[in-house]
Parts: structure tokens; C-alpha cells; sequence
């Protein structure tokens, strides 16, 4: 298992890859300062009251966070709360951002890049398939969050804005 510090502009993320499971861990604390530019006390305080309004929605995704032991800004560490891709996809539209949509590109960019490492492929044929599998687990969470929530999460404003950051 993988821990390491991931950015997202100028913002850490503190992620863990998970190599049987073949899946990315984020810090949701981290991931809410992102997307909300706080600094990480007030991210802390928008989970814990963001958690317990999804918890009594009956949501899911909280009840399926887990915790991994993540090193801290003062180097010991601690159990943090972690989601998966497909969690933290969840987690965002609960969390009004403009950075919402650059952090989704981002997610699945960091899916494609690891999957390669991985694979470390050969040759423009092999690296497109690679990617295509990346873009595949983002495409995958995307489907099944469209399909929870009944809203598109592509649209016309959002897909300009994709275009913009790449």
C-alpha cells in the first residue's frame, strides 16, 4: 500500500493507493479544504456537520467511509476519514464549489496515470488503452452518480469549462 501527498493546484491531498483493491483512498478533509479553499480546522468542522446532515439523509456514502492512520502536518499519525473515487465523486455534489469540475478531471487523471504506472505500457497503442481503462473508472463513477442522483453531471456550462482546464 501506497501513502503519499498528491496537489490539486496548490492544495496537498493526502492519498493512499490501495494496490489489491487497485483503488485511490483521499483524505476527506482534504478534499473539502480543496474544494472549499478553507484552511484545514474549518475544513474539519465542515465534515463533521456536512457527515451528520448526510448521515441523517440516510446517505449512503457516509456510512461507507472508512478510516486509514494518515500522517498529519505535525508528522505523527492519525485515523483520518477516507473515501474512494467514486465516494469523493459523491461527496462533491454535497459541497458547492467552483472547483468542483477541474477536481473531477483531476480524480480522473490521477486514476488513468496510476493504472499506467502499473501497466506500463508500450508503444502510442498500448499507452491509449491504458488510458482509455483510467477514463473508464472515472466514466464508471460519473454513470452510477447520474444514475443515484437522476441529474447529468456533464452539461453544456460544465463541458466548457473541462475543455478550459485541458
Amino acid at each position: 500500500m501506497e501513502t503519499a501527498l498528491k496537489l490539486f493546484e496548490d492544495k496537498k491531498i493526502r492519498t493512499h493507493w490501495d494496490e489489491s483493491q487497485e483503488k485511490w483512498y483521499f483524505s476527506i478533509v482534504d478534499v473539502i479544504a480543496a474544494l472549499t479553499e478553507n484552511d484545514y480546522q474549518h475544513a474539519r468542522n465542515y465534515w463533521k456537520v456536512l457527515k451528520t446532515r448526510l448521515k441523517a439523509e440516510g446517505n449512503q456514502s457516509v456510512t461507507n467511509c472508512n478510516q486509514l492512520k494518515m500522517q498529519s502536518s505535525d508528522g505523527k499519525f492519525y485515523n483520518t476519514d477516507v473515501a474512494d473515487t467514486e465516494q469523493i465523486l459523491r461527496l462533491i455534489q454535497s459541497v458547492p464549489s467552483k472547483k468542483a469540475e477541474p477536481f473531477k478531471v483531476w480524480l480522473a487523471e490521477l486514476s488513468a496515470t496510476e493504472i499506467s504506472k502499473k501497466e506500463n505500457p508500450k508503444g502510442f497503442c498500448e499507452t491509449m488503452r491504458v488510458a482509455s481503462r483510467g477514463g473508464g473508472v472515472a466514466r464508471a463513477a460519473r454513470l452510477q452518480l447520474e444514475k443515484e442522483t437522476g441529474k447529468k453531471m456533464i452539461t453544456g456550462r460544465n463541458a466548457k469549462l473541462l475543455k478550459k482546464v485541458g
